[in-house]
């Protein structure tokens, strides 16, 4: 069974950073684009940034631009969300995901979740003073 698998959600106090992963069981991360999202109570799942296969290609939602990055590791297997300078706005379940394509295609435009279909449970992060 495909499954992914998030970490690194915590409490941050506004303007300090998080690192979430994100792991895949029972495949390997290298030939698939994989999308980080976002969903706060009440709102919509907002789709936050996508990194190609290769890493080659990231798009990151116009809400997060400058603050949040996303990078591959490829000896590790794993899929990075870098947070930075977070606000109380940040507060959500954040889940990754997955679609299988090495193209580049796969992260261009809005980062939408119908794009994708493997998930993870999420991990939230929660930004308080």
């Amino acid at each position: 069974q495909l499954q992914l698998v998030e970490s690194g959600g915590g409490l941050v106090q506004p303007g300090g950073s998080l690192r979430l992963s994100c792991a895949a069981s029972g495949f390997t991360l290298d030939y698939y684009a994989v999308g980080w999202f976002r969903q706060a109570p009440g709102k919509e799942r907002e789709g936050v940034s996508c990194i190609s296969a290769s890493g080659g290609s990231t798009n990151i939602a116009d809400s997060v631009k400058g603050r949040f990055t996303s990078s591959r590791d490829s000896v590790q297997k794993l899929v990075y969300l870098q947070m930075n300078n977070l606000e109380p706005e940040d507060t959500a379940v954040y889940y990754c995901a997955a679609v299988e394509g090495i193209a580049d295609f796969y992260c261009a435009g809005a980062v939408s979740s119908a794009r994708f279909d493997v998930w993870g449970q999420g991990t939230q992060v929660t930004v308080s003073s």
